[in-house]
């Protein structure tokens, strides 16, 4: 297994939390990629991923409000992600990398590419990134229920076990093929709390100021249309919950004309929202589509 260690370093109310894979060799010879994860999610979702690219320095942020970078607070915005890619690669000392980013990290790797491309070579979008307007009145709390059922649902939960936190996404309909010890370490990353008192270091304002940020921001939606860079979107044949129709339906993409923007479009059969990141054939996937813009 490849060898990776936490880098945290201060910002706002606490502290950012950074998983970083080394990559081999000579540090300045060595490309970095640098990934932002989904709504919910932490660094360690990227896990995989980094396992399949050992050539890469690979690093992958706690983003605000969610894992080891609970504490640093607001503003949450998909620009206040962007600007923390930024900052964690200064930290880190590196000048430019290659941009991934998963669902609502796809937003923020957008935006960040489009803010900064000096600093990025190429970027990665795994079904995210890509939005739509949505239908006046819609109810943000309502719509993100129906879109990430369990994982909403974990943000208002007290667990009295590591055991009860665990089993929804061991039995998850879309984990539950592909679940594995660094899986569950990803997941284990969420937990916080002592038992019986048990919780999802996930902010729920977090998630609420993203999602609105994502679902009606003109910058942010448009974002994927005006990449100064070499990109490359990626999209899973089925849903959020393994459910037939993807979270973007071939008739979506379409109607986006992102080659016009530029942009490569990859359609990812046999995955779903979570295996594209986590599965072996969406690794791969995914690894591919990075090696093209390395």
């Amino acid at each position: 297994m490849r060898q990776s260690a936490e880098i945290n370093f201060p910002s706002g109310a606490g502290s950012y939390a950074v998983t970083r894979w080394p990559g081999p060799g000579v540090a300045e010879s060595t490309p970095t990629v640098i990934a932002a994860h989904g709504i919910t999610a932490n660094g360690l979702a990227w896990a995989p991923v980094a396992e399949t690219l050992p050539e890469v320095d690979f690093v992958a942020p706690d983003l605000r409000g969610r894992g080891h970078s609970r504490d640093v607070g607001g503003p949450y915005s998909i620009g206040a992600h962007a600007d923390d890619l930024i900052r964690t690669l200064d930290h880190l000392g590196v000048e430019r990398a290659t941009l991934m980013g998963h669902s609502m990290g796809g937003w923020v790797a957008a935006v960040a590419a489009v803010r900064y491309p000096e600093r990025f070579g190429g970027v990665v979008l795994v079904d995210g990134g890509l939005g739509y307007p949505l239908p006046e009145g819609t109810d943000l709390d309502q719509l993100l229920d129906s879109l990430l059922g369990p994982a909403m649902a974990k943000l208002r939960t007290v667990f009295t076990s590591r055991e009860e936190f665990l089993a929804p996404w061991r039995n998850h309909p879309s984990l539950v093929d592909v679940y594995s010890p660094t899986v569950e370490a990803y997941q284990e990353r969420d937990i916080i709390g002592t038992e019986p008192e048990l919780r999802s270091a996930c902010i729920l304002d977090a998630v609420r100021d993203d999602a609105a940020d994502e679902l009606q921001n003109p910058d942010v939606i448009g974002a994927i249309h005006r990449l100064p860079m070499p990109a490359v979107f990626l999209y899973a044949e089925r849903g959020l919950l393994n459910e037939p129709a993807g979270l973007y339906s071939p008739e979506v993409v379409a109607a986006a004309k992102l080659a016009d923007a530029g942009v490569d479009v990859r359609f990812v059969p046999d995955v779903n929202h979570y295996s594209i990141l986590l599965g072996d054939r969406g690794i791969a996937a995914v690894a591919e589509a990075v090696r093209a813009l390395l």
